[in-house]
């Protein structure tokens, strides 16, 4: 894994501005000079942590040294996050100085509690938060439902982002034993099942063949886990991960769809389960082909779609009169990991971030699950991993 050059300097740059702004701020109102000395020492050593942390040799998998880096830059973000917010707050409070006002005082303590408390939330969400499981249970009315499958219970996961975890699987097999307690009929993921390579799976492949539905888990693939956000010798490396992946996912049991559809059975009943591989937006690599997947999209049999962008939906689906798919199952967002009130910064980048949505027709349903795993910061601030339990309906 390689930062970028240039968000790294653009992160350190920010950082000594703002440290800056902190060490001028309490030389300037505390008459002792010690707070002032603490500050820059605390700042350079928090430097020095990123600068040891971000140069330290590593290959594309070392999932140690890449978990290292990763906690490293939360670190860092959790003390300058908070500091930015302390900075603007109180730049706000100096505005009546213009005018030969003085401070707002009221509102520079208020920045600082503000700051306490992001710093707070952000390692709560992180040691705690982020191991809270949410299940969400949903009643879906599936037009012309064929009847054996009037109250079929489908549990959806995604977006597991194993390697994350390092080795340490508990907290995947206390999710395996959540789903596997809510006795569904199937089990669907919907992509994501690690960060950037194939190995970061092998931990975790005795917890993930636990997971029980008479009907099976149908799996899909997300953009991380076409090996695009690691370092390749050549695209045949790239191309043998990837197949390695997919085999770990058959060896566990599921069945892996690269635009291709199931069918699960009932009696004489029968609906379609159609995975595609990775569809959405830019920057993201399109890989899947709906119409190969399943050519006659517009026909009258019973459709549920894994697709693992939500933006597939809302592009190609949602409102369009030649496509006949009830339901469809995406993952992707995470809800950015942040969802407080019911509100996320995830709703800045995708109308579909969370939860359920239909069209105005009434004829394509999305749910949108915001996934268990983390990637990039390993925190979620609200945004509990969640598994969704999905009954189908049969509509009056």
């Amino acid at each position: 894994m390689r930062i970028p050059l240039l968000f790294l300097i653009t992160v350190i740059v920010l950082s000594l501005l703002v440290d800056g702004y902190i060490y001028i701020m309490v030389r300037r109102r505390c008459v002792s000079k010690v707070p002032a000395r603490l500050q820059l020492v605390s700042a350079v050593l928090l430097y020095m942590a990123l600068i040891v942390g971000v140069s330290m040799p590593r290959r594309s998998g070392d999932d140690g040294s890449l978990l290292f880096i990763m906690w490293v830059l939360f670190g860092y973000m959790t003390f300058i996050m908070p500091k930015l917010v302390f900075v603007v707050v109180d730049a706000v409070a100096l505005l009546p100085v213009l005018w030969h006002g003085r401070r707002w005082r009221w509102l520079s303590l208020t920045g600082g509690v503000i700051a306490i408390v992001a710093f707070l939330a952000m390692w709560w969400g992180a040691l705690v938060n982020r191991f809270r499981v949410d299940v969400r249970e949903v009643d879906f009315e599936f037009p012309h439902l064929p009847a054996a499958f009037d109250g079929f219970k489908i549990v959806q996961i995604s977006d597991l982002h194993v390697g994350t975890y390092g080795d340490d699987d508990r907290f995947v097999r206390k999710l395996v034993g959540v789903i596997n307690g809510l006795h569904p009929d199937a089990v669907m993921f919907t992509g994501d099942i690690v960060n950037r390579h194939s190995s970061e799976l092998i931990p975790f492949v005795d917890a993930l063949s636990g997971i029980e539905a008479p009907y099976g888990v149908f799996s899909i693939l997300g953009n991380h886990d076409y090996g695009d956000y690691a370092d390749w010798p050549s695209e045949a490396d790239k191309a043998a991960d990837v197949a390695a992946l997919c085999a770990m996912q058959e060896s566990m049991g599921w069945k892996l769809l690269l635009n291709q559809t199931e069918f699960i059975h009932s009696g004489r009943d029968s609906i379609a389960v159609i995975g595609v591989e990775n569809i959405g937006d830019p920057p993201f690599r399109i890989y899947g082909s709906l119409h190969k997947a399943y050519p006659g999209v517009g026909d009258s049999v019973s459709k549920i779609l894994l697709s693992h962008n939500p933006a597939h939906w809302t592009d190609s689906i949602s409102d369009h009169d030649d496509v006949n798919i009830a339901l469809t199952l995406s993952g992707h967002t995470h809800a950015m990991q942040i969802e407080v009130a019911g509100l996320s910064p995830a709703a800045m980048r995708y109308a579909t971030w969370g939860g359920m949505y239909g069209d105005e027709a009434g004829r394509h349903a999305l749910y949108v699950n915001i996934g268990a795993g983390t990637v990039g910061m390993p925190m979620r601030l609200g945004a509990t991993p969640e598994i969704t339990l999905i009954t189908l309906k049969a509509m009056p």
